[in-house]
């Protein structure tokens, strides 16, 4: 039988959930056949048979969580009809697992089933999740009786284990037998549902999005400055040579180009915004990485442009357009999602009037782009109407002045108003 390994997961994501089994125990399949669909803190990722022949074991079912390497199933190669015998090992596999995980701290090899992830419970790496609860709650990791399929630690179990603190320390440290006391997991149980109300599991990704813009929130002195533009020119312009625009280079003339081009020129003038913090160090960036915000059926995904300095225009476009394909048809890569130095959020396609965008962490700067509406302005003492869009910079306090952000935003105001200064270097 050939493994069907869980593949890596990319830099800094530790462990993915089973989303969906295309296949079940049995089912005829074939190599490079997408048998199932892993869901991570960033991307969705399929797992393909790695042989022709039968599907003959599955070990993790949809809602489990996964680690990198990590045996999913099994295939049977050949043509064999073996599946419904194979059946029932897929359960058995994995229930024999805790007992060698158990018998660990003695030294002993606990090399039955699948040896390569059988290390002892003591010394097995933990979870983001599960190390939060252990450090929160003060529990002893070698003392939490493990039921994970690779004999690992479960956030189930590590909850269970601080729920019973007297259990776990009464013996050892008797007048800590209170500090567990809180079990801040344990009193946050799931109320109870109402009638004509539905209870949904947030998938990974929205669980991850939820995590990091708190986390921004709490980390970084973020504060939002802004300005308006008057969009008459570039309007224009796209008027004017969108159809040639369009025939020369195969991509619509949009005015996210218009915008990227303006926020790589205002980056190079106020660095401290396209910078980040590390401890007590400051990072500048001296590349134009730009994020551009995607809304998806999933949730929000920001795919990078890389080196959107160098690009044309036209280049930008392109880019843009291939990475929002990308985000809608769910094939980002991990890559794709990485080492952005500056976002620009769009909520103007939705109809948002004016917003307070949070940042992407670590970055220090995220620029927010808003619906585009025709309003009285005074110009040259005269009262016009006018397409005018608001802009909103967030940035994070710690290491952008306000002088320089609003610095910033001004420059980007001039640049769209007057795009010759970007053909003058003005």
């Amino acid at each position: 039988m050939a493994d069907i390994l869980t593949p890596t997961l990319g830099e800094s994501v530790s462990e993915a959930t089973i989303a969906k089994w295309s296949k079940k125990v049995g089912d005829a399949v074939r190599k490079d056949e997408t048998l199932v669909e892993l869901e991570t803190d960033k991307v969705s990722l399929e797992v393909v048979s790695p042989t022709d022949g039968t599907l003959g074991a599955i070990h993790f079912a949809e809602g489990d969580t996964v680690t990198p390497g990590a045996i999913l199933g099994a295939v049977t190669e050949g043509a064999a009809a073996t599946g419904p015998a194979n059946a029932a090992p897929a359960p058995v596999a994995a229930a024999p697992t805790p007992a060698p995980a158990a018998a660990a701290p003695s030294g002993g090899s606990a090399n039955t089933g699948s040896a390569a992830f059988k290390a002892p419970a003591a010394d097995a790496a933990l979870s983001p999740s599960v190390q939060r609860i252990v450090t929160e709650n003060n529990l002893d990791a070698s003392a939490i009786a493990p039921t994970g399929p690779k004999g690992n630690i479960t956030k189930g179990d590590a909850l269970a284990a601080a729920a019973k603190p007297a259990a776990g320390i009464a013996t050892s440290a008797p007048a800590r037998a209170t500090a567990p006391a809180p079990a801040p997991a344990v009193a946050v149980a799931p109320r109870a549902d109402q009638p004509r109300e539905e209870r949904v599991k947030m998938t990974r990704l929205r669980q991850t999005i939820a995590r990091r813009l708190k986390e921004s929130q709490n980390t970084a002195a973020q504060l939002t400055t802004f300005n308006e533009v008057d969009m008459t020119t570039v309007m224009a312009l796209r008027t004017q040579y969108k159809d040639a625009f369009e025939k020369a280079h195969g991509v619509k003339l949009g005015f996210m180009s218009f915008f990227t081009r303006a926020v790589v020129a205002a980056l190079k003038e106020i660095p401290a915004v396209n910078a980040e913090i590390d401890g007590t160090d400051i990072i500048y960036k001296n590349h134009y990485d730009i994020g551009v915000a995607v809304g998806t059926e999933k949730g929000l995904v920001v795919p990078v442009l890389r080196d959107a300095d160098t690009l044309s225009l036209a280049g930008i476009e392109k880019g843009i357009a291939a990475l929002g394909k990308a985000a809608r048809d769910g094939d980002l890569t991990l890559d794709q999602l990485q080492g952005g130095t500056f976002t620009i959020t769009n909520g103007g396609t939705y109809g948002s009037l004016m917003s307070t965008p949070i940042l992407n962490a670590p970055q220090s700067g995220i620029l927010g782009m808003h619906n585009i509406v025709q309003r009285p302005m005074a110009v040259n003492g005269q009262v016009e109407i006018r397409p005018m869009m608001y802009l909103a910079l967030s940035y994070d306090h710690r290491i952008v002045d306000g002088k320089e952000a609003v610095t910033f935003l001004v420059r980007i105001k001039q640049l769209l108003e007057d795009p010759a200064r970007a053909l003058l270097d003005l």
